[in-house]
């Protein structure tokens, strides 16, 4: 019987067994050469003698290097080791927790009886003979505890025949969509004004045609040939169409011609979908009114819809990136809760203003990524380029206008707000950067 062990095609393998489990050949059958890091191939590389244990400290060194920079570069790395106790696990915890990768455990356990028997005949392998059955022992006590541990996976082969039959299948993360090359028309901040989205999808050359159906209001958006419209997230709150902007996003989505990121925006209203305790402020009573009107279908579609909503998009062959509140290049194509909370809420000092608003810090002034990234988040007074990043939010519920940004092209199209829906406690409009 094929076993197969899916993992993410960007993460951080940790192979798990006994001396004799067979995890070389196991990491030489399913992965790259260079992918590999074997623990006794680092203890030749220091002492020209894989088996001598007393350079074990220096091995690791390596092993952690090169992982470290695998990861960095953002490529799979697989580790060759034992990896019996928790202890020895963490390190690689950490390791994959600062690159933002996925910690996957794979446990080959053939049996204690099987390890004991293939180190006994290889006279390379002096060892204890029962220390491979402590192993295997130590092993099954912690396998419970593994995904505590804090890996995301965990995929365990009893057996010989079970190791011998599993096959690994590598996924792509979520936000990884490089393969879509486009062109796009990608669009700021809506905020519930969908007469103004109405204006800048016809002014885009997309159709957008209502209806009503068994009572049900619908809308079916038809988009220039080709082109696929991306919305950066806030499309809801403080506006008066939450719900319609929703129905256009959604119809969009369903029909394969849009993207969209989730915004701080979508997260605190899916939160209150959900029937948690939210603090209701910011524009959030606004999207509560008029959703509460909607039927119990439209209700459910919406919840879904918010909450399956991913932290950024990475688009056209790695060149471009799309982010609500932008990303740093070390974050792009990867997943953790620090990259879906730079996502939501950009970088901050960790301080607030007189408002009750958190302090913010212009990340898109260092940024020197080869992706473009666009975002919004933060009313400009007009979308400019900063060091490949640009900001597609122009306030339009602020009374300001509606952005987008088509791309490759990499012209802005624009339409004025009719009115100012929203009234901020503070100066919301920042000068664009210099």
């Amino acid at each position: 019987m094929v076993h197969v062990l899916s993992i993410p095609e960007f993460c951080l393998v940790v192979l798990i067994g006994a001396s004799g489990a067979g995890k070389s050949t196991f990491a030489r059958k399913h992965f790259r050469e260079t992918e590999a890091i074997s623990s006794d191939h680092c203890r030749g590389l220091v002492s020209d003698d894989e088996t001598d244990q007393s350079v074990s400290a220096d091995a690791f060194d390596i092993v952690r290097a090169v992982a470290d920079k695998r990861l960095k570069n953002r490529r799979l790395a697989v580790i060759d080791a034992t990896n019996v106790r928790a202890a020895d696990r963490k390190m690689w915890i950490d390791l994959a927790k600062r690159w933002h990768a996925m910690p996957v455990a794979i446990v080959l356990d053939p049996g204690a009886d099987v390890c004991i028997d293939r180190n006994s005949r290889r006279p390379d392998r002096q060892m204890e003979p029962d220390l491979p059955r402590r192993m295997v022992e130590e092993i099954r006590r912690g396998l419970s505890g593994l995904e505590k541990e804090g890996f995301r996976r965990v995929h365990i082969l009893k057996g010989v025949a079970e190791i011998d039959d599993a096959q690994i299948e590598r996924e792509p993360l979520a936000p990884d969509r490089r393969d879509l090359t486009g062109p796009f028309d990608i669009i700021g901040d809506v905020h519930g004004c969908c007469d103004e989205l109405e204006q800048l999808l016809d002014k885009l050359g997309y159709r957008v045609e209502w209806s009503d159906r068994n009572g049900e209001r619908e809308v079916s958006v038809t988009p220039p040939p080709g082109r696929t419209a991306v919305f950066v997230g806030d499309l809801v709150d403080r506006g008066p169409r939450t719900p319609d902007v929703l129905r256009l996003a959604m119809s969009l989505v369903e029909a394969g011609d849009g993207l969209v990121v989730e915004g701080n925006h979508e997260n605190k209203l899916s939160r209150w979908m959900d029937g948690r305790d939210v603090k209701v402020g910011n524009g959030l009573q606004a999207s509560i009114d008029q959703i509460k009107s909607e039927s119990a279908a439209f209700r459910a579609r919406a919840r879904d819809f918010l909450a399956q909503m991913p932290s950024h998009w990475w688009l056209d062959g790695g060149k471009l990136c799309v982010a609500h509140a932008g990303l740093k290049e070390e974050h792009i194509g990867r997943i953790s809760g620090i990259v879906r909370s730079f996502a939501l809420y950009g970088e901050t000092t960790g301080e607030t203003d007189e408002f009750g608003h958190p302090e913010r810090l212009n990340w898109a002034d260092s940024y020197r990524g080869q992706a473009a990234v666009v975002y919004g988040h933060v009313a400009q007074r007009e979308a400019v380029w900063l060091h490949e990043t640009i900001c597609l939010d122009t306030g339009c519920v602020f009374g300001g206008k509606l952005t987008a940004l088509r791309w490759p092209e990499r012209e802005l199209v624009s339409v004025p707000a009719a009115r100012a829906y929203f009234a901020a406690k503070r100066a919301i409009f920042q000068d664009p950067p210099a």
